[in-house]
């Protein structure tokens, strides 16, 4: 891995991690989010300081070059985590429709309750103007 290459790692990974902090802070972003993005940094900047390690794992895996290695687990770790976003993305619409289904029937029960009063109401003005 060159030094280039290197230094634009440790670069990126703690602005990354600066950036979470900061929206953490601002209450923009939750923990157990930002605890993910913490961690791949972490390891970024773990295999920018010691080489060696990606240069280890490319030999296990068979692959050629170390920077490759990177990329492959770029693209490995990412998309298990859209398929997990995915997953929760999928629980969270069918919650909101859940909800949305509730309030329509809440609405619609109120609604009703709203209309027999009225119609009540009308029956005793009408029952009261007829016996005067």
């Amino acid at each position: 891995m060159t030094l280039v290459f290197r230094i634009l790692l440790i670069t990126v990974s703690l602005l990354t991690t600066s950036y979470i902090l900061k929206r953490i802070r601002q209450s923009k972003l939750q923990i157990e989010y930002a605890i993910f993005w913490i961690i791949f940094s972490g390891v970024l900047i773990v295999f920018s300081l010691f080489p060696w390690l990606v240069s280890m794992f490319t030999r296990m895996i068979g692959m050629q070059l170390p920077v490759n290695f990177i990329f492959l687990l770029f693209i490995f770790v990412l998309m298990v985590k859209m398929f997990f976003m995915t997953i929760e993305l999928s629980a969270l619409e069918n919650k909101v429709k859940e909800l949305t289904q509730e309030i329509a029937l809440e609405e619609k029960e109120h609604f009703d309750e709203q209309r027999q009063m009225l119609t009540k109401e009308d029956h005793t003005e009408n029952e009261k103007h007829l016996q005067s």
